[in-house]
């Protein structure tokens, strides 16, 4: 068509490609675990030989790199589509922020344990790949302030109550609702805590 910009075709192909790998490891990694994800498997799902994704990734390690910047992406996508929902209220605010990162950890362990533990040995994500846990974190203590939660203390003793909730739940209870059932009750003692004492907005 005139007028039409030049497409690269081949660049592309290649993101649409290494988009199919990455998915492919998070197959693997929901069926076999994070630790198990090999290259001969994710070629596989692929139709690719093994030392055919040496073209888009240069070692198993970047894959997992790309599978954290992929994961971090994917949870403020799916917190922003949260946001419809997210109360006024302070204290109902800190509950439904636990809840929705909480749901979202427990939807799919895997790639909990990439974005928040250390599963893999010698693994540490790229810049590119961390910027995205970066822009939630900035996201997530602008709305803690508008609650009056400004301290990083506070932050940090927040961010410990929901991971190790969600912790429990996936060693101990995964599927079930054991730990799930007392996130709410956790968040009011924290609400108490950093003095929202009530339902109303803090001031």
């Amino acid at each position: 068509m005139l007028g039409e910009a030049n497409r690269d075709r081949r660049s592309e192909r290649r993101t649409a490609t290494r988009r199919e790998i990455i998915d492919a490891a998070w197959v693997v990694a929901r069926e076999k675990g994070l630790a198990e994800v090999t290259l001969r498997d994710v070629a596989g799902l692929v139709g690719m030989r093994p030392p055919s994704l040496y073209t888009h990734f240069a070692s198993k390690h970047a894959i997992y790199d790309a599978m954290f910047g992929d994961a971090w992406t994917q949870y403020l996508v799916y917190a922003k589509t949260a946001e419809a929902d997210e109360p006024r209220e302070s204290r109902a605010a800190l509950r439904f922020y636990a809840r929705v990162f909480f749901d979202f950890a427990v939807d799919f362990p895997a790639r909990h344990q990439l974005m928040n533990q250390r599963t893999i040995p010698g693994f540490t994500p790229s810049p590119d790949a961390y910027a995205p846990s970066v822009a939630v974190m900035q996201d997530f203590i602008a709305r803690m302030a508008r609650h009056g939660v400004r301290g990083q203390d506070d932050i940090d003793l927040f961010v410990a109550i929901v991971g190790g909730l969600v912790d429990a739940q996936l060693a101990n209870d995964p599927g079930g609702t054991r730990w799930s059932g007392l996130l709410d009750r956790a968040i009011d003692m924290y609400a108490d805590n950093v003095g929202i004492t009530s339902e109303r907005s803090r001031p």
